[in-house]
């Protein structure tokens, strides 16, 4: 069995699709219409792990509720310095500044998407 993508559906499509694909670095690879909405698949650099946007023909006003049951997102990224330029330059914000982890050389970070899910970030140490 191979894990493929993880869904979430999106309130505004076009901020969710810029901060995926350019503070990320994920790259679209396919987009699909499907019954009352349309479906965008974004990849990591390596073709591995995939997010599907959903963007659904009738969205709630306010957005969707994350629940409490989800936790995050972790992306790991090469340099958090060159990450913090780029968060900075498209005008965002973290959840949690970059801080190290215990009995670790890693720094990790939260940042949060246009529809409130957490993306942790990690710099793994040597």
């Amino acid at each position: 069995m191979k894990f493929l993508h993880t869904m979430i559906r999106v309130k505004d499509i076009e901020k969710s699709l810029k901060f995926y694909s350019e503070l990320l670095e994920l790259e679209l690879v396919k987009e699909m219409r499907l019954g009352d909405c349309n479906l965008f698949f974004l990849s990591d650099k390596h073709g591995e792990v995939q997010i599907e946007l959903t963007f659904n023909d009738e969205t709630p006003e306010e957005g969707y509720q994350v629940g409490s049951g989800f936790g995050h997102f972790a992306f790991e990224v090469d340099s958090m310095n060159e990450f913090d330029k780029k968060l900075k330059k498209m005008g965002l914000e973290y959840l949690y500044e970059p801080f190290n982890i215990p009995n670790s050389k890693s720094l990790i970070a939260f940042v949060k998407d246009p529809d409130g899910y957490e993306i942790e970030l990690v710099e793994k140490g040597l």
